[in-house]
């Protein structure tokens, strides 16, 4: 089954998460299609930009919690890499491609989606998507996703978000620096946008947008083992455990006063 549907138009390829059954979880399948996608696209010439948008209600409903990354630190009896390794390849693969990336969102974000978002370079929602950083509230915390997020956003408005996995829509968003803009329609507010992309430069877009990542690579290079040894250590927890169960039972965690 292939879970990301490629189109091209007019020097634009679009990239869609197709995996609606589990609201396009980032299961480690979905994030090795699209990094092979990403590759592809960086390579062919005739894409002047990549957008990154989805199926169902969801734009990503973040880690799979029926099947959640395990320790980074370890490796499969195989060798291969782990999700939460595989999450922090994909997130600096779409910072550095040398073309711009533009996430295009019609449905909720939560979790481990919202470091798509923010690795993106534009991003523009419908003004009913709504945002959650939903960590907390099952005993872990954003990590990996910090990597793009810190750099980009308001540190006042994040940490709201942050410590209390309150939902928020997308004005707030915006405010927050997660998203560039939102609209009733996003495809309007994409269009000329699209249309600037296409009158400019390959090679000038590719050092305009080196230019602007080069905050978020140093995050990359300083942080990231120490966040993906953090999110290893809490998704293993006694309280991620409760946690994650009681988000699948449908009920609230034990330590919910």
């Amino acid at each position: 089954m292939t879970l990301i549907a490629r189109t091209h138009a007019r020097a634009v390829e679009t990239l869609t998460l197709d995996s609606p059954h589990n609201r396009n979880a980032l299961s480690a399948a979905l994030v090795g299609e699209l990094a092979e996608a990403l590759t592809h696209a960086a390579e062919d010439p005739g894409v002047r930009a990549i957008v990154l948008t989805h199926t169902g209600n969801t734009f990503s409903a973040g880690a799979d919690l029926k099947d959640p990354p395990p320790s980074s630190r370890l490796r499969s009896s195989r060798g291969d890499p782990h999700p939460s390794d595989a999450l922090v390849a994909l997130l600096r693969q779409i910072v550095e491609l040398p073309k711009p990336v533009v996430a295009r969102v019609t449905g909720h974000v939560r979790g481990g989606g919202l470091g798509l978002l923010a690795a993106c370079d534009i991003a523009a929602a419908s003004s009913a998507a709504t945002f959650a950083f939903t960590e907390v509230r099952i005993g872990v915390a954003p990590a990996v996703i910090s990597l793009p997020l810190l750099p980009r956003t308001n540190p006042r408005a994040l940490a709201r978000h942050y410590l209390t996995g309150e939902r928020f829509d997308a004005a707030e968003a915006v405010a927050t620096g997660l998203l560039t803009t939102h609209a009733d329609d996003v495809d309007a507010a994409l269009a000329p946008v699209l249309d600037g992309l296409r009158r400019c430069a390959p090679a000038a877009l590719a050092e305009t947008k080196r230019l602007l990542t080069a905050r978020v690579l140093e995050a990359f290079d300083r942080d990231a083992d120490a966040l993906t040894a953090l999110s290893a250590r809490l998704f293993s927890s006694p309280q991620a455990r409760e946690g994650m169960t009681a988000f699948l039972e449908r009920r609230d965690p034990a330590w919910v006063v």
